[in-house]
């Protein structure tokens, strides 16, 4: 079925939306840490890593123009909630309010930790929809599960190298920073792999009810080409 390719599906719109979502929600949780093992996480991971899934999807069915203008947005929304939490902060307590304390420490961010998560973020995301994009073409959309592990691993480790030392430099050693690096992104990776057959089912059933399974052959790979949708 061939589609305007500014036409967007119901369908779309709800993976848009929950890829919005799983950022923003995975940002609020990244302020709690977790003990796996020997291993330290953030609480984020667990829901962090289904925007990458998504972010397959949406590459794999309507292609890297449309998974570009999703992750722009999710980042705008996510800068949008992160500024109103700050404004909630910063505005006066009532006299019976008395957790100012706590809101402060959870929502009161640290410049640099935030300015970190949204570079990171964007750089991940737009890696990630690259390699799978380009692997389609390469690939004359073979082998789903390899492009989808091969794209995870160049994201997450793109968002690692962007994300740990702007928000940890000078703070940790570079050893521990590289330890952090190759332990987030093989992580998340994992989570991917062990996803992969729910992905492959949705990734079919999706291509099958929206009639759509794009190739981006002669399209802009320009980060800011919103436009072209």
């Amino acid at each position: 079925m061939n589609k305007d390719s500014k036409n967007f599906s119901a369908i779309f719109v709800a993976l848009a939306s929950l890829f919005c979502v799983c950022l923003i929600v995975s940002n609020i949780m990244e302020i709690k840490t977790v003990d796996l093992g020997p291993l330290t996480i953030t609480a984020g991971v667990i829901v962090f890593p289904v925007s990458y899934i998504i972010n397959d999807c949406i590459v794999e069915v309507y292609g890297f123009a449309k998974a570009r203008l999703v992750i722009w947005l999710a980042f705008a929304l996510s800068l949008f909630v992160t500024l109103m939490l700050q404004a909630a902060v910063m505005l006066p307590g009532a006299d019976s309010w008395d957790a100012q304390a706590a809101m402060e420490r959870i929502f009161g961010g640290v410049p640099r930790i935030v300015a970190a998560s949204f570079a990171a973020f964007i750089c991940g995301s737009m890696v990630n929809a690259y390699v799978m994009s380009r692997m389609k073409i390469s690939s004359r959309g073979q082998r789903f599960s390899l492009r989808a592990i091969v794209s995870t691993l160049w994201g997450e480790t793109t968002d690692s190298l962007v994300f740990f030392p702007i928000a940890f430099g000078g703070v940790l050693t570079w050893k521990e920073i590289a330890a952090l690096i190759v332990t987030q992104a093989l992580l998340k990776t994992a989570y991917e792999i062990a996803a992969l057959p729910l992905t492959l089912r949705v990734v079919s059933k999706l291509k099958a009810a929206e009639g759509e399974d794009a190739y981006d052959n002669g399209i802009s790979y320009k980060w800011w080409k919103l436009r072209d949708v």
